[in-house]
Formats: C-alpha cells, sequence, structure tokens
C-alpha cells in the first residue's frame, strides 16, 4: 500500500476527531439513560469506560495524528471497543453495546477489510465473554445478532469509503488537468497575444454577434476614426474621392458577415495626414458549438499606395509628353516617304525611322492604357452597344494579315460563327489586336493561328490558338502582370513591352468577362476570351 499523502494524512485526523466527539456525545447520552433508568450495576466499573471515552476524544483533539505512523490512530477505536465493553457490562440491561457501530464505522472506513475482520472478532469474543460470564440465557440473542450488525455496519463504512476515495481521486486527477489545461490556454494565449501585438497589421475577430473579440495594437491604432483633436475621420474609397457611409465602411459589412479581400479605403480627407488601409474579412470555419465569428486583418499601405501614384502620375505625364512629338514625327516621316525624288538608300532609312516610331507610339498608347485602367481600381469606361462579335474579329485579322504574311504564318478563320454580343466595340478590337499581335509575333516562321468565336447560353468565346513554343509553368501565373515578358523572350529580338496581355485582361475584366490560357512547353498557346452575351438586350 502506497504511503498516504498529505491530504489523507489531514483527512484520517479529522475523522479521528469528529468518530471521537460523536461517539463521546452519545456516551453522555447513554450515561444520562442508564441514571435515570437506574441500569448501573458497579458506577467505578462504569464510570471507567465512559472516562475512557472522553479521554479518547480529547486525545483524538490534541494528538498530531497525521505526524504520527497511520496505525497509532487504530489506538483509539480499540480502546472505545474496550470501554464500551466495559459500560456495558456494567449497566448490561441499558443496550449500550450499539455504541460499538461508532467505532466499526470508523475502523472500515480507515483500515478496510482486515480492520472489519479484527473488530468483529474483538466484538464477539467481549460478548462471548460476557455471555458466558453473567447470563447466558440474557444474552443469547445479542451475542450473535450485535457482533453480525457491527460487521455490517463496519463493511458497509469500508465500501463507501473505497468510492468516496476513488471518487476523490478521480476528481483530484481531473482537476489537476484542468489546472494544466488552463495553465497551457494562459501560456498560448500570452504567446498569441505577444504574436498579434509584435506584428504592424492589424487583426480583430469579429463574434457571430457582431463583437470585436479580440484586437491587437495595430487594428486599434490604423482603425482609430478620429483625428487628433477627437473629430469623426471620413472614410473614402479606393480612389480617394468617394466617400463611404459609416454603415458601408469595411468594419461594419465585416460585421455584418460579408467576406471580401484586400479592400481598399482610405481615412481622412484628401490632403495632408490621410492614410490608405488594405482590409480583409474573412469567416472563420464553424466550430461544434455552432458558427465562429470572422477575422479582420487590416494593413497600412499608405506609402505604397503614394507611391503608386506618383509613379503612375509620372508614367502618363511623360508619355502624354513623348505622344505628340511623336505623331508629328511619323506625319512627317509618312510625307517624305510619299515623295518620289527621294533617293532609294534615303527612302530604305526613312522607313527604318518610321517603323521605330511608329513603335514608340504604340509604347506610349499602352503605357497611357495602362496608366487609365489602373489609376482608379479598374476604372475603364466602356461605350456598351450590341455589336457583331465576329465582325469584330474579323476586321483584326484582316489588320494583321499584311504583317503575318510577312512573318510567313497563316491564320484560320474557318471556325468563326456569326455572334452578336453587348460589347465596347472598340475595346474588344484592342483585346483581339493583342492577342493576334501576340501570336503572330512569337511563333515560329511558318507557323498557324486559329481564331474561333463560339457562343453558349450565356457566353461569347473568342479563342486565338497558335502552334509555338508554348509557355513554361513556371511563366504561367505571370504571363497577365505588366511589364512582364518571359526568359526566352528577352533573349530573343522580339521587341516588346509586356502590357498587351495586362490591357487585354483589365479591359476583358471591365466588361464582366475573364480571359485564361491553356498552354504547355511545345504544344503552343490557347488565348480564350470569356464574354457575358446578355443576349436578352441584343434586338
Amino acid at each position: 500500500m502506497a504511503p498516504p499523502t498529505p491530504s489523507e494524512r489531514a483527512g484520517l485526523r479529522r475523522n479521528a476527531v469528529a468518530n471521537q466527539l460523536l461517539l463521546a456525545a452519545a456516551t453522555v447520552l447513554g450515561v444520562v439513560v442508564s441514571i435515570l433508568l437506574a441500569q448501573i450495576v458497579d458506577a467505578t466499573l462504569f464510570l471507567t469506560g465512559a472516562s475512557t471515552i472522553f479521554l479518547g476524544a480529547v486525545a483524538a483533539v490534541l494528538v498530531p495524528w497525521d505526524r504520527l505512523p497511520r496505525w497509532t490512530v487504530g489506538i483509539l477505536p480499540v480502546l472505545d471497543v474496550v470501554a464500551i465493553a466495559v459500560m456495558r457490562e456494567s449497566s448490561p440491561l441499558a443496550g449500550l453495546g450499539v455504541l460499538w457501530a461508532f467505532p466499526a464505522i470508523w475502523v472500515g472506513s480507515v483500515f478496510g477489510l482486515w480492520g472489519v475482520l479484527v473488530l468483529t472478532v474483538v466484538v464477539a469474543s467481549v460478548m462471548v465473554h460476557q455471555a458466558m460470564a453473567i447470563d447466558m440465557q440474557r444474552f443469547a440473542s445479542s451475542t450473535f445478532v450485535l457482533p453480525f450488525v457491527v460487521a455490517a455496519l463496519s463493511t458497509m463504512a469500508h465500501f463507501t469509503a473505497r468510492r468516496t476515495r476513488a471518487q476523490r481521486e478521480l476528481l483530484e486527477k481531473q482537476s489537476a488537468e484542468l489546472r494544466r489545461a488552463v495553465e497551457r490556454a494562459r501560456r498560448q494565449e500570452d504567446l498569441v497575444t505577444e504574436v498579434l501585438d509584435a506584428v504592424d497589421f492589424g487583426i480583430t475577430r469579429i463574434t457571430p454577434a457582431g463583437e470585436f473579440a479580440v484586437t491587437n495594437t495595430a487594428h486599434a491604432v490604423l482603425l482609430d476614426a478620429t483625428d487628433p483633436f477627437g473629430a469623426e475621420m471620413a472614410v473614402f474609397a479606393a480612389d480617394g474621392s468617394t466617400a463611404i457611409a459609416p454603415e458601408a465602411s469595411p468594419l461594419a459589412r465585416a460585421r455584418a458577415g460579408e467576406v471580401f479581400e484586400g479592400e481598399l479605403v482610405w481615412y481622412g480627407a484628401p490632403g495632408e495626414g490621410r492614410r490608405a488601409l488594405s482590409i480583409t474579412a474573412r469567416r472563420l470555419p464553424a466550430s461544434d458549438s455552432g458558427e465562429a465569428g470572422g477575422v479582420v486583418v487590416s494593413r497600412d499601405v499608405t506609402v505604397e499606395e503614394q507611391a503608386r501614384r506618383a509613379r503612375e502620375d509620372l508614367i502618363a505625364s511623360v508619355s502624354h509628353e513623348l505622344r505628340t512629338p511623336l505623331t508629328s514625327i511619323i506625319g512627317y516621316l509618312e510625307l517624305a516617304l510619299d515623295d518620289d525624288t527621294i533617293a532609294e538608300g534615303t527612302r530604305d532609312r526613312l522607313a527604318v525611322a518610321e517603323r521605330n516610331a511608329s513603335r514608340l507610339l504604340e509604347l506610349v498608347a499602352d503605357i497611357l492604357a495602362v496608366s487609365s485602367t489602373s489609376r482608379e481600381g479598374i476604372g475603364v469606361d466602356l461605350e456598351l452597344r450590341p455589336a457583331d462579335v465576329s465582325a469584330i474579329v474579323r476586321a483584326a485579322i484582316e489588320s494583321m494579315a499584311p504583317r503575318a504574311a510577312d512573318h510567313g504564318i497563316r491564320i484560320e478563320t474557318t471556325g468563326i460563327d456569326e455572334v452578336r454580343a453587348l460589347v465596347d466595340a472598340r475595346r474588344l478590337r484592342q483585346v483581339v489586336d493583342n492577342l493576334l499581335s501576340n501570336a503572330v509575333k512569337y511563333i515560329p516562321r511558318g507557323g498557324a493561328v486559329e481564331v474561333t468565336v463560339t457562343t453558349d447560353v450565356h457566353s461569347v468565346l473568342i479563342a486565338v490558338a497558335d502552334d509555338g513554343p508554348g509557355i513554361s509553368p513556371s511563366e504561367q501565373a505571370r504571363l497577365f502582370e505588366r511589364f512582364f515578358r518571359g526568359d526566352a523572350v528577352r533573349k530573343s529580338s522580339t521587341h516588346g513591352s509586356g502590357l498587351g496581355l495586362a490591357i487585354s485582361r483589365d479591359l476583358v475584366r471591365a466588361h464582366g468577362g475573364e480571359i485564361t490560357v491553356r498552354t504547355a512547353p511545345g504544344e503552343g498557346a490557347t488565348f480564350t476570351v470569356r464574354l457575358p452575351r446578355e443576349s436578352k438586350e441584343i434586338p
């Protein structure tokens, strides 16, 4: 048996004190009854037994049983059994044998089955001795019944105490595990709080009821919607000039359960002191208890936005300033080429200058288009009208045909169906021109380009497929980035700005459509433009 723990020792002392005090109280009652009924045969012997019980109660209170060996506390029930036997012998008709129930219960709960057995034997021996010594007939019934009752009470106390100890041990283990879990949770919470407060972007958790549950320091600083004087700061959309109502602000929408990604808003009126925030709201996975709410992440992008706008302003300004002189240069070169009196060698040099000036003008136009589409988000103004998409595509092919012929490239048009849709014809022509120009520019001489125009119930599909070298998987993800050109293209003599696909994607998305690519090295590339048809608005 394992040595008792400090808590078990303390419990042992409490049990000893409680048992002895109860036995002493019951003994007082027995003494009073015996005196009133005049049942005391030997007063000296009776007083000795009662005094022994009272002294046992005093010893239970004063002796530090938790510091002594466990077996020493067993002296008390032995003395109690002897004292009750003495009192019973001095007052045989007072029924004092029932007092044996107190030491029986205590021995059973403290010393187990061995204590029950020893106590039962002791009580039975006392009963037999008294029956033989005093009056066999008077004690015959109680000689067999009382030891059995004492044994039963002691056994019941033993099993009850064992169950109690088992439950107490289980509760202590659960309590210790709970304390460890609480400590782990506290450490994790402290760690998460330290990490969240260390980052420079704001994070806040929103409960299903729309309340802010967890907020780091950066979030409180970034989304402080008051100026230094305490006045409420205005909130503007990504363009920096469109005011947003308080109920339509990103935080209000996130609290209402809306999900969005990288929404750009400006805090503060135009001028000094305003800041731009990129805010993302996401829903958390639902738990077993139901919806878990959401999380809002805010990042200060003021410096990036100011740099981007400054760059775009510079590009737009420089490009605009270049466009006018280039147009003039090209015009005069064309006039010079129309002069039949110039020498053939001079004409060739002027033709080279005209081609390079035209290429530079195309580059300037692309840069201006990129600037206009990125300045205010999408920022593309469309003039949507019912138009013949197949006619737009055929016109682009006709314009590209001479250039394709110079490169020895064949353009197949057998897959063009007659389709009408609600589009901006000029912008769509720009998209098709970019796709055809890339196909003719980047595939080897003798290749083929297939152009198809088809439709389904909801969409118009324009596909431009070539049998060129294809595009590597590592470069496919960046095809639509501005100014991106593949390694093979940069190492070749083919010129380009890397803006055509980026412009085309912005224009297609402005139509509510999407442009995708299917390609693999050595298998060519197929660019597909999917546009909403909106056939119900087309006559």
